[in-house]
C-alpha cells in the first residue's frame, strides 16, 4: 500500500509500528523502541516520502495577485525615485493586503 506523509501523520504509534514492522530497511531498525516523531521520519525514509507539506491557494488566482504586487513593487519604485511619502506609503499598503490575500487563501 502506498502511504503519504499526511497518512502516516494521522495515524496512532501503534499502527506506525506494524507498518514499520512490514518493512526491511536500516531506517526502521528499532521501530518497536522509537516515538511517533522517530518513527514517522524513519518511514518517510523507508518508504521515500516527501515529509514537506505542499499548500495551494484555493478560490485566488494566485498569478493574478502576482502580478498585481510586481505592479504595486514598480509603482513603489516610481515614488521613492520621486520621494513621494504618501506614494510609498500607499503601494507599502497595498503589496502588504495583497501577500496577505495569499497567505489567507492558502490551505
Amino acid at each position: 500500500m502506498t502511504y503519504t506523509h499526511a497518512d502516516l501523520k494521522k495515524k496512532t504509534v501503534a499502527e506506525l509500528r506494524e507498518i514499520a514492522a512490514t518493512i526491511e530497511n536500516d531506517a526502521v531498525k528499532g521501530h518497536s523502541q522509537m516515538n511517533k516523531e522517530h518513527l514517522l521520519v524513519a518511514l518517510c525514509k523507508a518508504l521515500n516520502i516527501d515529509m514537506r507539506e505542499h499548500h495551494q491557494v484555493v478560490g485566488l488566482n494566485r498569478a493574478q495577485v502576482k502580478a498585481n504586487i510586481r505592479r504595486m513593487k514598480e509603482k513603489l519604485a516610481a515614488a521613492i525615485a520621486a520621494k513621494d511619502k504618501k506614494q510609498i506609503s500607499y503601494c507599502h499598503r497595498q503589496i502588504h493586503r495583497q501577500k496577505r490575500n495569499i497567505h489567507k487563501a492558502t490551505v
